[in-house]
């Protein structure tokens, strides 16, 4: 298949494109200067839709991803650019869009759910797009699935304060620091590792059943918050030093946090990857957090410029600290 990715080369679609790839399709990654090797390359900006339009004139895509289209407004531009110009157009969602906790449904959450989100606009944004590409689907036909990871993770930290591009927690680990977990730490969480991730979003293409859907695909372990915090530091060689402080303390420090964890990890949250299953039928999540950690903290280990200490993040994690521990 011919396949266009918008992006292509962060934390979860760097994996799907090398997944493309040694699968024997044609990959081209659209985005300013991030070629991949063994992919083409269309070196442009997509928010600029007049050069983005010029330079895919006269080509087609039997599937198109954007991975960084974040708004409705992205959506509105997408269907204008690629309408006619792709078989499959997948737009890149979120798992916290899903309504958590939904009255009168429990645990694991599956693709019917109600969205909703009050506390966090990314999700709300995400929300808006994925309204806008189901209607152009509903009323042009554009041959839209919408995809929903969750907290999915590779070359990035998974934990709730001073980590995902910062290594403010690990390197406290390291030092036999203190660290902050989210009220008790025992709400359940699901982390994917992106390489699981991609197996099945290949799955999905030139998928006639997938047009028109929405589908969340995600690892099948569930761990609390706890064994989360003390597995990373254990693949570290070192024993997580855990202080609980409530979401709400966290946020006086950190109000910027509030969407994060009101939103999303302070809610326990689980999936039912049956859809998924069903049309990608090999697909299964076959790494472990604990063994998926370690190859991510391996990485940042590997170049000390990508341990990136946020002093002034840091001075307000030894603040709440003071306070709380």
């Amino acid at each position: 298949m011919n396949i266009l990715f918008i992006g292509g080369n962060g934390n979860i679609s760097h994996s799907a494109s090398r997944r493309v790839i040694e699968a024997g399709h044609s990959l081209t990654l659209l985005n300013r200067n991030s070629p991949i090797k063994g992919a083409q390359h269309i070196a442009a900006n997509i928010h600029d839709e007049a050069d983005t339009a010029r330079k895919i004139a006269k080509r087609h895509w039997d599937v198109v991803v954007n991975w960084i289209g974040f708004t409705e407004a992205d959506a509105e531009r997408d269907i204008r650019l690629f309408s006619g110009r792709c078989a499959q157009y997948i737009f890149i969602s979120s798992a916290s869009c899903y309504e958590n906790p939904c009255a009168g449904e429990v645990l694991p959450i599956r693709e019917s759910r109600p969205l909703a989100n009050p506390y966090w606009d990314y999700s709300r944004n995400k929300m808006a797009a994925e309204q806008c590409v189901m209607a152009a689907h509903q009323n042009n036909q554009f041959p839209v699935t919408v995809v929903r990871p969750s907290h999915t993770y590779h070359r990035v930290i998974p934990l709730t304060i001073g980590a995902w591009t910062n290594y403010n927690t690990v390197a406290r680990m390291k030092r036999g620091l203190p660290i902050v977990v989210q009220d008790d730490g025992a709400s359940l969480w699901t982390l994917t590792h992106a390489k699981d991730f991609a197996r099945g979003f290949v799955g999905l293409f030139g998928q006639e059943k997938a047009i028109g859907e929405a589908f969340h695909i995600t690892s099948d372990e569930v761990l609390d918050w706890n064994t989360i915090y003390r597995q990373t530091a254990e693949a570290l060689g070192y024993t997580a030093n855990i202080v609980h402080i409530p979401c709400q303390q966290i946020l006086k420090h950190l109000p910027e946090q509030s969407g994060s964890l009101l939103g999303d990890k302070a809610v326990s949250a689980s999936f039912d990857n049956s859809k998924i299953k069903q049309l990608v039928p090999d697909f299964r999540a076959k790494i472990t957090y604990a063994d998926g950690i370690k190859e991510t903290l391996e990485w940042f280990e590997a170049d000390v410029s990508r341990q990136v200490i946020d002093l002034d993040l840091e001075a307000k994690i030894e603040n709440m600290l003071t306070i709380y521990s």
